[in-house]
């Protein structure tokens, strides 16, 4: 049924035509490049004060037979949240407000395109910004020897695959929210994921309790996904992350779509 739906309702010409009306909003001024390259900055800064600067206090962890340095174990988490974060503030605030306060869609829908159609094109423009974030992240990390640029290439789909993911779960989520202030709500549950998701600890360091309830987290699924590929190691397991981020995104989308559809469509 939702393949049906998406696959019955999507032109790429019009969902293209919704991509570059974000494109062309670049060229409103500098204030929108300032908006989109800081929230690169973010995880960059917590992963050379945490990563690098606690990391000589910590020294070496053991984690999975493997021994490395800690900056080693946080950086992936680190560029994991990088692509979560990008995607999220494009479908969470952005999109908000255009659906709620400019009213952007509405006018988009005086032409041929459907709510399903703009729901893909601002999803592959947040899945842009958040590339954007992981590519120079990826970058960083070759050049800090955190990664060998082998693996950053092999990385960088799956850093690709978890913006779809958050992406379209932040426009699911934007759809429900009646103003601002639910926001609150979504903030303090992002920064949840990002403290307890096995960015700057091994989960199985956690209680019992907290462990079990982690694992079925997505960001605990990116992180994994992500530091797995960083440090080389493939294995079967992975194919589990990558399962669950790929329901993520099409639920998500789906979702959003149908939302959009009855917000707008009346």
């Amino acid at each position: 049924m939702m393949t049906t739906f998406v696959a019955a309702r999507v032109s790429p010409g019009r969902v293209g035509a919704v991509v570059g009306r974000n494109v062309g909003a670049l060229r409103s001024g500098p204030a929108y490049w300032l908006v989109l390259l800081s929230g690169f900055f973010e995880p960059l800064l917590y992963l050379l004060s945490i990563g690098l600067g606690v990391g000589v206090l910590v020294g070496n962890l053991a984690v999975g037979g493997r021994t490395m340095a800690y900056a080693t174990f946080v950086a992936p988490a680190m560029l994991a949240v990088s692509a979560m974060s990008g995607a999220l503030s494009e479908t969470t605030f952005n999109f908000f407000f255009k659906l709620k306060y400019m009213k952007t869609f509405e006018a988009v829908l005086a032409t041929p395109v459907r709510p399903i159609e703009i729901a893909f094109g601002e999803l592959i423009w947040a899945v842009v910004r958040g590339s954007l974030y992981t590519a120079i992240f990826l970058v960083i990390m070759v050049v800090l020897g955190l990664t060998s640029a082998g693996w950053a290439l092999v990385a960088f789909p799956a850093t690709v695959l978890i913006g779809l993911a958050f992406g379209a779960a932040g426009m699911a989520i934007s759809t429900m929210m009646r103003g601002w202030q639910d926001f609150d709500l979504l903030t303090t549950g992002q920064f949840a994921l990002f403290l307890f998701s096995g960015t700057f600890s091994p989960v199985r360091d956690y209680p019992v309790g907290l462990e079990l309830l982690v694992q079925v987290t997505p960001l605990y699924h990116a992180v994994e996904l992500v530091r797995a590929l960083c440090l080389g190691v493939v294995e079967s397991a992975l194919l589990g992350h990558v399962a669950y981020l790929v329901v993520m995104a099409v639920a998500g989308l789906w979702f959003a779509a149908r939302r959009m559809e009855r917000k707008l469509c009346v």
